[in-house]
Parts: structure tokens; sequence; C-alpha cells
């Protein structure tokens, strides 16, 4: 019996991929970039590596416990690297992956549509709580 690593396995299983499906992994991955916190962050390091307080600087209303949250979760995932560099104190800058720099204009789409269809959706919620409120 031949035994697959890791990276073959996934390959074989890449066709099990449909985000449709309740066991699909994309899934918990579409959680990960659905939050607001992963779109900000990585528009933030578009531009190039920044530091904590940099990228905590550029996110209005983000708190330090999440943004080290979603640093954390998108190192994981594999789209920030994170490099430490020996000095006092120790300094810590973020940069995308290429991973990361491959997302980063979906992100950044995804952005810029809401940031223009925003009076549209205002208005759609107007319409909607209108409507609602007549009917309660």
């Amino acid at each position: 019996m031949t035994t697959a690593t890791k990276a073959a396995r996934r390959e074989q299983d890449k066709h099990l991929y449909n985000a449709m499906l309740a066991t699909c992994p994309a899934r918990q991955l579409l959680d990960v970039l659905s939050d607001k916190w992963v779109c900000l962050v990585l528009g933030s390091l578009g531009g190039g590596p920044k530091r904590h307080s940099e990228i905590g600087r550029d996110i209005a209303g983000v708190s330090q416990k999440m943004l080290t949250q979603t640093l954390r979760g998108l190192e994981r995932n594999g789209m920030v690297h994170r490099t430490m560099t020996a000095s006092v104190p120790v300094r810590v800058d973020y940069q995308l992956t290429e991973l990361g720099l491959d997302l980063a204009p979906v992100m950044a789409a995804v952005k810029a549509w809401a940031e223009c269809h925003m009076d549209d959706v205002l208005a759609a919620r107007d319409r909607y709580d209108v409507v609602e409120e007549a009917s309660a």
C-alpha cells in the first residue's frame, strides 16, 4: 500500500472542494475571508510590509486584540508572513505572501463595491424596514 503525502492527498481531493457541500473545507476558509477585519488588514498590507501599530493606525476602530487575532489567522492560512527582527524592543513586520498578494485585489474589489454601493444598500434597507413595519 502506497502512502500519499499531504500535498498529494490535497491534489487528489481538489475535486471535492465545493463550498456548497457541508463537509467542504473551503467553508472554513470562506468563514475566515468573510470577516471585515481580514478585508481591511489585507488592504492595509497591500502597500507593503507594516508593523502592527501601523496597521492599527490604518484601520479605525480595530482593537489590538482583534488585529492580533486577524493577523494570526491570516498567517496561519498562509496569506501573511511575520518577520521578527532582534532589537529592543523586538521589531515585528507583517507582509502579504504570494497567496495574500493574489487575494488582495479580490478583497479590494469587494471593499470598493461596498463603498460605491452604500447609498443603494441604505435605500434598500429603508424600503425593507418600511414594509416590515407596515406588516407588523
